[in-house]
Order: structure tokens, then sequence, then C-alpha cells
């Protein structure tokens, strides 16, 4: 079977990745839960992350963010 006529996942073809894909569903589960659950899993869907800028070989103070997972995620 040629790479032509191989079946493409259909979030490939549309133009998604995996992880945008994984993350939607995470967020439509989320939303479809009853509490406690639900109030469980908002608890769990913030990451923490931090961002550090270099210039010239050195790295600057990183900076710390959080963010909650329901982002709006760039297309490829």
């Amino acid at each position: 079977m040629s790479a032509q006529t191989a079946a493409v996942p259909f979030w490939r073809a549309a133009g998604m990745t995996y992880i945008g894909y994984s993350n939607i569903c995470a967020s439509l589960v989320r939303g479809c839960l009853k509490e406690p659950f639900k109030s469980e899993a908002a608890s769990r869907e913030a990451v923490h992350f931090s961002v550090a800028k270099w210039a010239d070989g050195n790295q600057e103070k990183p900076r710390s963010s959080e963010r909650s997972c329901d982002w709006d995620w760039p297309s490829p």
C-alpha cells in the first residue's frame, strides 16, 4: 500500500496535530462530567511551566507561568 492510498487519521486530515486533537477531546470530556468529578478535573487542568530567553549564549532569569488547558491552539 502506497503512502498516497494509506488511511490517514481524521485529525491529521483536518490539519490538526494529535496533541491538539487530544486536548480538544479532554476539554469536552471535562465539560461533560458531573460534580464532584468536574471540579476535581478542573483542578488538574492547570499547566505550570517556565520560559527563559537566551541571549548571546546566556540564559536570562526564567519566568514562571500558569495557564489553563482551554487555550486556542495555533494551527499547524
